[in-house]
């Protein structure tokens, strides 16, 4: 394993090292006494199957089995099925290939060599049982086939651990037999054989070369050609169309990101580029250091998800990809060790911190630390700057923060994001130092009707729905970007969510609030039903809400690919909850529904309170709708705010401060005041032009 410290070296350098490899031999230990680390003769299916068809939540998986047929959903359900074995075995085999690595670590660190034939075992049964699985007949149509997977990205992904695995071995003077060696040496040949055939599929036959599937078949094809000592090979890969330096090039954005928009699919392609350079390494090729046709480079990458990151490090849900899961904390958490090895990137700390706290391993006490962790805990969680605002052009995302505002948004206004693209262009997701408030709730393993039924729909997200419809696929702007450290200023637009209709939305943040002015206007004559969302993650509190029993009907259109129709398909969810104006009115005819939301939790039990305000115009009301919960359990129901209007135009106007009320007054259509009341010469006056959007008047 090509790391700055040999493992052995680490436990006489770094004070946490011994206790880490120590709690890792024990977990091994437990695995062994259980008997379940015997590897299962069937290949793996695809592991998004692995969910509950009644509650849509992802099913338990325990690494101490030794076989299911039955799998258990978090609340209760005993799901039994061919589907869902195929996929417990994806995790099955997942999690033995991190038994040889993780043993290979305890051996490298503790010396003890009952581990390195625990690793040894398992990489030659493997080895042996690799060429009689079959390419894969129960795989869909669309995937490319893998034998010891469904899917070949998968076999690649799992390929990479259990080549790291024996590589450690390798470089610890552990000895192969001739016979395992030769059982080794054709299971490498064979996968090559795969995942060159792969690549020439993606690359030259689909002319797909950025996808994410190339970085990881050219991660394992970077490990097979290091333990083979194949250096030509490996130059070639990163040199040639798709590899290392090209899908550097295409797959990533000049402004960092990942092409598809998606925090899910940055991690992982990053992931596969780490482990490539890792490999390249070992030949004294420096990856670390590459950049490519438009400045993309690694360490940008791993900068981009340390701005993208919360107060608590908590990383964006965007596009496709899980709210939160123990294996893509695992993911973050390699990752984010290296990000702070490597490159010294301060602002990971928090994103790496978060990843052991969801892993239940606040101390770090994981295989992620041991490999790739490096200097003391103080080295690892160092005292960070305060961020400040960012735009990402091209990937079409922006966030915004002001000094001494406990409150920051982040919006996406760019590209769709292809397959793992959500009809929510113009997004908002509103922040709190103590935690992420509306966010964007991820999506739920794709095997979930959930998936194209509720996650990826407009009405899912902070954004505007037009008639109960999602918005097209498409690419939205930002007409307007302005930063400093005080004030804020965001104008996004987007023209083709639907057909004659132009959505801006102004975003203007001070110290002391933060202002949501969304304007829809249609070109036709007829009315729609204008319809603005927010999603709280917690608990919605107004005392002039009153109740109402209705349901909101969303409509899901649903595409016949063999015969190209589309049919809709109605989803209801029940409003129980309705503000109209009432008498207390200002002059514009105009009233204020106040909401708060309180949240977090300190030693003490006290808690913050965010508080909103919402203008509402003589025909608009303001909705209290259930909703399914977020992409982690959709079964436990979340109230959404609603802000619809039937017309031709509207103005959403919304306010939201930290610690108390902020109030809004409307003098005239493009003219509002925000004043904090018991704060002396707090009335600012903003008013809304064509050309420069939001000016303070």
């Amino acid at each position: 394993m090509s790391t700055a410290l040999r493992l052995g070296e680490k436990l006489g350098k770094l004070t946490w090292a011994g206790r880490t490899a120590h709690i890792l031999k024990e977990e091994i230990d437990r695995l062994q006494q259980a008997g379940s680390l015997s590897i299962p003769k069937e290949p793996g299916g695809w592991w998004h199957q692995y969910v509950c068809p009644h509650h849509h939540t992802e099913l338990a998986f325990d690494s101490m089995q030794v076989d299911a047929s039955e799998f258990l959903c978090p609340h209760g359900c005993k799901i039994e099925g061919e589907a869902y074995r195929g996929a417990w075995l994806v995790f099955k085999h997942q999690s033995l290939a991190r038994v040889a690595l993780q043993s290979a670590a305890v051996f490298a660190a503790l010396g003890e060599k009952s581990y390195a034939q625990i690793s040894k075992r398992l990489l030659v049964e493997y080895a042996a049982q690799f060429p009689l699985y079959p390419v894969h007949p129960e795989a869909q149509s669309w995937m490319l086939k893998g034998r010891a997977f469904h899917q070949a990205l998968t076999e690649a992904i799992w390929s990479t651990t259990l080549i790291r695995a024996y590589l450690l071995l390798r470089d610890e003077g552990v000895v192969f037999e001739a016979k395992e060696q030769a059982a080794i040496d054709a299971f490498l040949g064979l996968l090559a054989g795969s995942m060159e055939e792969y690549r020439h599929i993606l690359i030259h036959e689909r002319n797909n070369a950025e996808n994410n599937y190339t970085a990881w078949l050219n991660a394992s094809l970077s490990c097979v050609y290091a333990a083979r000592g194949e250096q030509a090979a490996l130059e070639a890969l990163i040199e040639g169309q798709g590899g290392f330096k090209h899908h550097l090039s295409i797959g990533v954005k000049a402004d960092q990101l990942e092409f598809e928009g998606s925090t899910y699919y940055h991690v992982f392609v990053l992931r596969a580029y780490l482990i490539s350079a890792e490999m390249a390494q070992r030949f004294g090729i420096d990856l670390y250091a590459t950049t490519g046709a438009g400045g993309q480079s690694m360490r940008g990458m791993l900068e981009a998800l340390a701005d993208l990151a919360d107060d608590q490090g908590a990383l964006p849900a965007l596009h496709d990809g899980p709210l939160a899961r123990d294996p893509y904390a695992r993911e973050i958490a390699e990752i984010a060790e290296q990000g702070l090895a490597i490159y010294g990137i301060a602002g990971l700390a928090p994103v790496l911190r978060e990843a052991y706290r969801q892993l239940g391993a606040a101390g770090g006490e994981q295989l992620e630390a041991l490999l790739y962790g490096a200097g003391e805990a103080a080295d690892r969680a160092p005292a960070l700057e305060p961020r400040g605002s960012r735009l990402w052009p091209d990937a079409g995302f922006v966030i915004g923060r002001a000094a001494g505002n406990p409150l920051s948004f982040l919006a996406d206004f760019g590209e769709h994001g292809g397959s793992h693209g959500h009809y929510d262009k113009l997004h908002l997701t509103l922040t709190h130092t103590e935690q992420t408030l509306t966010p964007d709730f991820g999506m739920v393993p794709y095997g979930s009707p959930m998936r194209k039924s509720w996650f990826a729909e407009t009405a899912s997200h902070n954004t505007v729905s037009l008639d109960g419809r999602s918005q097209a696929p498409h690419e939205g702007r930002c007409v307007r970007y302005e930063a400093n450290d005080s004030i804020v200023y965001v104008w996004l637009q987007s023209t083709e969510a639907y057909e004659g209709c132009t959505l801006n939305r102004h975003l203007l943040l001070t110290g002391e609030w933060l202002l949501d002015w969304f304007q829809v206007e249609l070109a036709g004559e007829e009315p729609k039903s204008i319809e603005w969302w927010m999603h709280p993650a917690v608990q919605t509190h107004s005392e002039q809400l009153h109740s109402r029993d209705e349901v909101y009907k969303l409509l899901i259109e649903q595409k016949d690919a063999a015969s190209g129709t589309v049919a809709d398909s109605v989803q209801d969810l029940p409003i129980i909850g309705q503000f109209v104006p009432s008498d207390s009115v200002d002059a514009s005819g105009s009233a204020q529904l106040h909401v708060s939301y309180a949240f977090g939790s300190d030693l003490n039990g006290s808690t913050a309170t965010l508080f909103h305000t919402a203008l509402v115009q003589p025909g608009d009301e303001i909705l209290a709708v259930r909703t399914p919960g977020d992409s982690v359990d959709p079964s436990q129901p979340l109230t959404a705010m609603l802000h619809r209007c039937n017309d031709r135009k509207a103005d959403f106007i919304h306010v939201y401060r930290a610690g108390s009320n902020a109030e809004l007054t409307r003098f005239s259509a493009q003219e509002i005041a925000i004043s904090v009341p018991g704060q002396t010469n707090s009335s600012k006056r903003i008013q809304l032009t064509a050309d420069k959007g939001l000016l303070f008047i």
